[in-house]
């Protein structure tokens, strides 16, 4: 029996099977052995222990189409990347990052900027001019007010969609209008009474319709750049790329080279000296990270 991983908690996986329902399922000391763990959004197969208890192991793992790390999810579509567009405001290191780790992985990634009910205009003229310029589609929303929420539910329709934003920029609230029954905490419970539970501390799978997903990821706060060389940083900020060939030397890395055609775009604002100075802090990390 084929079905997907909609949720892992404590060694138990919860499996979605089309018509069927949900089966809580181990899996097998094999994938111990073989230091594999079913991940989020994988397709597997398993094997039905007790039809009425709704249990079963699960024997296989189909072939990935990606996987990310963090989040520890697989199988996505695309990434929805929220955040507000004040209170609190966008924290651009941390989103540019968010977008290095999708191209990295070739995870096709939309911007969401919540609170636009709150917003003043310049603040949603900014933010489209730093990622509309770099080819990232936008929706600006209000969780409050509703605005646009009909769009995100027609982009979310087919697909696997990784929700992801740092806390407090209303992500559960977009999710709760999405699926009224993903019940997710909105902050109003206190933390000391939320503390120990299985709320956002892991990533779950969230039924919207048939063939649409929404798995929201536990709220990041930081977020490293790391596992790859300096020298591949330039592919992941798609704005660079009708530079590449244009610099004065072969291998320019767009940083301190004399001639350097990327500078001069963002000089000339082509580029958004916000994304650049984003690339040099990411740069500057992989070029000091220590090499085992």
């Amino acid at each position: 029996m084929k079905g997907k991983i909609m949720k892992g908690i404590a060694g138990f996986y919860y499996v979605n099977v089309a018509g069927s329902g949900l089966y809580e399922c181990k899996a097998k000391g094999i994938f111990r052995k073989e230091k594999i763990k079913p991940l989020v959004g994988d397709e597997v197969e398993m094997e039905v222990l007790d039809e009425t208890e709704k249990s079963g192991n699960i024997e296989r793992i189909l072939p990935r189409r990606n996987e990310l790390i963090r989040p520890a999810v697989a199988n996505i579509d695309q990434a929805l990347v929220i955040f507000a567009v004040a209170d609190p405001k966008p924290h651009f290191n941390l989103l540019d990052r968010f977008l290095v780790m999708m191209e990295r992985k070739e995870i096709p990634a939309v911007l969401c900027f919540n609170k636009m009910d709150i917003a003043k205009p310049e603040e949603a003229e900014e933010l489209e001019e730093i990622y509309c310029t770099c080819g990232y589609p936008l929706i600006m929303t209000s969780a409050l007010t509703m605005e646009n929420v009909e769009s995100i539910r027609d982009l979310l329709r087919g697909k696997t969609t990784a929700v992801a934003g740092p806390s407090g920029v209303g992500k559960s609230s977009l999710i709760n209008l999405l699926q009224p029954e993903a019940r997710m905490e909105t902050g109003s419970i206190s933390r000391k009474i939320a503390r120990g539970k299985h709320t956002t501390r892991h990533s779950e799978l969230i039924y919207i319709e048939d063939g649409s997903y929404i798995m929201d990821t536990p709220g990041f706060s930081s977020l490293y750049v790391n596992d790859f060389e300096k020298e591949e940083l330039k592919m992941y900020f798609r704005e660079f790329a009708p530079y590449e060939g244009a610099c004065r030397f072969n291998g320019c890395s767009h940083v301190h080279e004399p001639g350097c055609a990327v500078k001069q775009a963002v000089e000339e604002r082509k580029i958004h000296r916000i994304r650049y100075e984003n690339y040099l802090e990411m740069y500057r990390e992989l070029k000091e990270k220590k090499k085992y």
